[in-house]
């Protein structure tokens, strides 16, 4: 219980440079306080004391604003900044060194029983407001912005926006760059990376499709010009239309 509460109190200095002191954090925080009264509430859940577990969850909902079921389940160095309106559901899974703001839920969209909660995965960042629905998975580093809802698997390193959310970028080497931020105390604020395109999330994404039809012309008259090279005989008129339009230029 100490070993997990002394991590938890470290990643708060770690992510939250307003923080001063561990009396500070112990005083003040109220994700810290969430989270201590949820490992306590989540064994006696997992010991069948499961209105006992209720009650003080709801006790510790009054306290610190924040409402995690004692039933999910909760990984190392989790860390909710400011807190208010955070809710939790009971078959949800947050893996290690995950980072959730005020007004997240991790919520179901079934009334069936069994897992029916999003799962995180590790270093994931869920930016505030953020609604994150069903028993979907969200891939390590996976960067959830503000307001977005999510209702589909997130892969590994993505970074989702909008509503419903969108995948706008893809960090395969994310662990390497969350570290260089850190070092040099890089703020991706709200779940949103500091170097996304200076643009409009929607008009990215058109860019890139653009871009993925103009590569695939060329490359479709390149063979249509190699076949007519090697033989001149095979449909000839079909090869003539082996040219689609070329794409729109991008907008700025």
């Amino acid at each position: 219980m100490f070993k997990h509460l002394k991590e938890d109190i470290a990643c708060v200095f770690e992510r939250d440079p307003a923080a001063r002191s561990t009396f500070e954090i112990l005083t003040n925080y109220p994700g810290v306080h969430a989270i201590i009264w949820h490992r306590m509430n989540h064994r006696l859940w997992k010991a069948n004391w499961k209105w006992l577990a209720r009650t003080l969850s709801t006790i510790a909902r009054w306290l610190t604003g924040i409402e995690i079921h004692p039933g999910a389940t909760i990984g190392h160095r989790f860390f909710i900044d400011h807190g208010m309106g955070v809710v939790i559901g009971e078959t949800a899974e947050v893996g290690d060194d995950c980072t959730l703001y005020h007004g997240v839920t991790l919520g179901g969209t079934s009334w069936n029983k069994g897992k029916r909660h999003p799962t995180l995965g590790n270093d994931v960042v869920v930016g505030a407001g953020a609604k994150i629905l069903g028993p979907i998975h969200i891939g390590n580093g996976a960067r959830i912005g503000s307001n977005a809802v999510v209702v589909k698997p997130v892969p590994v390193g993505a970074t989702v926006v909008g509503i419903p959310g969108r995948i706008i970028q893809v960090d395969a080497n994310y662990k390497k760059h969350q570290k260089q931020a850190l070092e040099q105390k890089i703020f991706d604020a709200y779940g949103m990376p500091h170097d996304l395109p200076d643009t409009d999330p929607i008009q990215y994404a058109i860019n890139n499709m653009l871009d993925d039809i103009d590569r695939i012309d060329h490359k479709i008259q390149a063979l249509c010009t190699t076949i007519k090279t090697f033989n001149h005989d095979v449909l000839p008129s079909e090869l003539e239309s082996c040219h689609i339009r070329s794409s729109p230029k991008k907008q700025p």
